[in-house]
């Protein structure tokens, strides 16, 4: 074999290596051709993502005459984020702008909540030809939050009112949080004007159990854990805005849209229906009362109203 022969071999192997790994589906997903009758539904792990993936497949199986599936247990946003590119997925269940706007479209961050969903809803179709939805009507995000007697005692409403008590209380908070830069806790010291006697790095889901056995008189967990419910906690009100907003949406690729466009309609049903009480409490169903995610979807479509059709 001649040199050049040996290097128009190579040039057509890594081609060829380049078409097949550009053509691949991500690991777990079928790459079998679209169902044009059949819109898939993608989902993280998280609790809340898969009942609402369940509510949208629900939904549209009850409102239309095509079929659903869910691509579940997702990793990430940003998996769901591929898996709608690739289109292995048509629908994201649960997009948040902080994260969309920070992560996914690489663009600097904004504490405006209106602002980053314009942005984030402009350069989703600009790039790759997406919906960007209006919120369900809540933001799960990071929130400082308390025991009742405490508020009580300390008359705590606002994140601000712990300036007050702070030397005295340790605080237990997401390990990964306590030194991200941008929005960590060095950051929220600079941003408040005040630190806390301890800061104590902890696994996200055991910060509220810490808080209820009095291990920590404060806790940062998320805002729409069902457990602030069940363990009758009081979230304090992030006043100066130190968390980037991260209200939630579903994201659909609009070539779904243009096949059916009866969907664009029918998903706007969803819009600012969901506060975040709403969430915490379908959260809460799941997580402590080991309702499955897709019968809590169902009993909150049909307690309110959202089916119209004859099915």
């Amino acid at each position: 074999m001649t040199k050049f022969s040996h290097k128009l071999f190579k040039i057509i192997g890594l081609l060829s290596l380049f078409s097949l790994l550009s053509s691949c589906s991500l690991p777990g997903l079928s790459a079998a051709e679209r169902n044009p009758n059949s819109v898939r539904v993608a989902a993280t792990t998280s609790t809340e993502s898969q009942i609402l993936a369940y509510m949208i497949s629900d939904l549209i199986e009850h409102e239309t005459n095509l079929h659903t599936s869910i691509v579940n247990n997702m990793g990430s946003a940003s998996m769901m984020h591929e898996a709608l590119v690739r289109r292995n997925a048509d629908i994201q269940s649960t997009s948040f702008n902080g994260t969309e706007l920070t992560g996914t479209l690489q663009m600097s961050p904004t504490k405006d909540p209106q602002k980053a969903t314009h942005e984030v809803r402009r350069e989703l179709k600009k790039r790759y030809d997406q919906t960007y939805y209006p919120t369900y009507g809540f933001a799960d995000t990071y929130a400082f939050m308390v025991k009742q007697k405490t508020a009580q005692k300390y008359q705590l409403q606002k994140v601000s009112d712990l300036s007050k008590v702070a030397q005295q209380f340790s605080v237990g908070v997401d390990s990964i949080w306590l030194n991200h830069k941008g929005d960590g806790y060095k950051d929220f010291v600079h941003y408040y004007g005040f630190e806390f006697k301890r800061a104590h790095p902890m696994q996200i889901g055991l910060v509220y159990s810490a808080l209820a056995a009095n291990k920590m008189d404060v806790v940062l967990g998320y805002s729409t854990d069902g457990r602030i419910d069940s363990y009758h906690l009081q979230q304090l009100k992030d006043d100066k805005r130190f968390f980037p907003p991260y209200q939630c949406s579903l994201v659909v690729n609009n070539y779904l849209l243009r096949e059916h466009p009866q969907l664009r309609l029918l998903l706007h049903r969803l819009d600012g229906k969901i506060n975040l009480h709403t969430m915490r409490k379908l959260n809460y169903q799941v997580d402590d009362q080991l309702l499955e995610p897709q019968v809590a979807a169902h009993q909150f479509l049909v307690k309110n109203n959202y089916f119209r059709g004859e099915k």
